[in-house]
């Protein structure tokens, strides 16, 4: 057994970020799963996180899928997903030009700025407005999306940017993410083999945690029709702003 899963910090870590990503992946849109990564940065290298969490979002993708089978919004996917091609496409060609140090920062901003980004609507007080569907911007989030997927699986946020001005309805919005990210999280596995990050250690590692993967998407599908979101929401993203604090920290002094 390797050291990583003799380690207490791992399950710590791990278990608690598999169970929330399982839960956004059931359908709260990304808001609670991209504190994946970065809660098991805490313990391992944020690279090696993301590769044990990979084949963990593939199966959870899977039921996420068949929880929202036949409800989505064909024109977003069509729309977005040449984008996340493009964006996997470079994250792989910078991945060797991406350190930990650098990993840490991107996902520490990118969940800082989430989570900045929420304050400002909770302030605003929601808006009626609705944004209508433009392709240019569609393109532009659906490959930033690819790229911080690529790089630590914050793909939700710019996934959000884009899609949640338009307003879909709560049930096609989860569906349509569901899909957008089952495809992507598809294509990232060959670069991630191709890099080597599917050792037998992460591979271990994930197969240790995937009993968590269905039932904590199935649970995150069954939670998003019945439970009030203003009550979970808070409480989520305040753990990320901690760990997004946490890693910015940890990127700034492994920099300098």
């Amino acid at each position: 057994m390797s050291g990583l899963l003799l380690d207490p910090w791992f399950y710590a870590a791990a278990i608690p970020a598999v169970i929330l990503v399982g839960l956004s992946k059931g359908g709260f849109g990304g808001a609670v799963g991209f504190v994946g990564v970065p809660l098991m940065a805490l313990a391992m290298p944020p690279v090696q996180a993301a590769a044990i969490l990979l084949p963990i979002l593939c199966l959870m993708d899977i039921v996420s899928v068949w929880t929202w089978w036949g409800v989505y919004d064909r024109k977003m996917l069509a729309d977005m997903m040449p984008g996340a091609v493009i964006g996997i496409g470079l994250g792989w060609l910078t991945a060797a030009l991406v350190t930990a140090e650098m990993v840490r920062l991107i996902v520490g901003a990118v969940a800082i700025i989430f989570v900045l980004r929420w304050v400002y609507l909770q302030i605003r007080h929601g808006a009626s407005h609705s944004a209508e569907p433009n392709r240019a911007a569609a393109a532009f989030w659906g490959t930033v999306a690819g790229f911080t997927s690529f790089v630590a699986h914050v793909g939700g946020p710019p996934f959000q940017v884009y899609a949640l001005p338009i307003r879909l309805d709560p049930k096609v919005l989860s569906g349509t993410a569901a899909i957008f990210f089952a495809a992507t999280n598809a294509l990232k596995l060959i670069p991630y083999f191709a890099l080597g990050q599917f050792d037998a250690t992460n591979l271990t590692a994930s197969a240790v945690l995937v009993p968590l993967a269905p039932l904590s998407t199935i649970a995150g599908a069954w939670l998003v029709r019945r439970m009030r979101p203003e009550l979970f929401y808070p409480f989520t993203y305040a753990t990320v702003a901690v760990v997004a604090v946490k890693l910015l920290w940890d990127g700034i002094a492994g920099l300098l």
